[in-house]
């Protein structure tokens, strides 16, 4: 589950809490603008929500981390399909998860600041549920980028890295990979490729 909190955010410099302050605003911005409600708009809504969240979020460092040791053993050009691939991915989890936005309030409770490091804990708030969000950031050129997504206690990143050893380890890489574009669209599984 990938979980962008949504709600009011006033702005403090410089902090990863502001980093992700600002964010959050701007994706309510888009949330909630009702032309962009309208059916015929929903390619352009996730469009401009892409764009928002791929601007904090540092994809390259969190499909390293999710893919783990096999990283080490990838040229340049197949780290690159596999971030391309992995960042796809995650923009198929959390479109649909926008699309079923409806009353989402976020809480910031605590950053923590470890050098180059941060983390910001905020809880996640609707009339159905209530979910803890932690944001492990990274600093990068200036700004904080997002490297990592907890929550209830479960990391994006941990998660990931678990599937992806698994299926390395009882097929291969090149198995993974091949899952990866199927799942993001990039090649249809057979069946459905024979079947149109």
């Amino acid at each position: 589950v990938l979980v962008l909190a949504v709600g009011v955010a006033t702005m403090a410099g410089g902090t990863a809490t502001a980093a992700i302050k600002t964010t959050i605003k701007q994706m309510f911005v888009i949330l909630n603008d009702e032309e962009l409600k309208t059916p015929g708009r929903a390619e352009e809504r996730h469009q401009q929500l892409e764009k928002v969240i791929g601007n904090r979020i540092a994809y390259d460092e969190m499909a390293k981390r999710s893919l783990g040791p096999q990283w080490a053993q990838l040229n340049e050009e197949e780290r690159q399909e596999f971030v391309r691939l992995y960042a796809q991915l995650l923009r198929d989890t959390y479109s649909s998860r926008f699309d079923r936005y409806s009353d989402e309030k976020v809480e910031f409770l605590q950053e923590t600041l470890q050098g180059d490091y941060a983390e910001v804990r905020t809880r996640l708030t609707s009339s159905k549920f209530t979910l803890d969000v932690d944001y492990r950031m990274l600093q990068r050129a200036g700004d904080w980028r997002v490297y990592d997504i907890v929550v209830d206690g479960i990391s994006l990143v941990h998660s990931y890295r678990e599937q992806f050893a698994k299926i390395i380890r009882t097929y291969s890489y090149e198995e993974l990979v091949t899952k990866l574009r199927e799942k993001t669209g990039e090649i249809k599984p057979f069946a459905e490729a024979s079947n149109p």
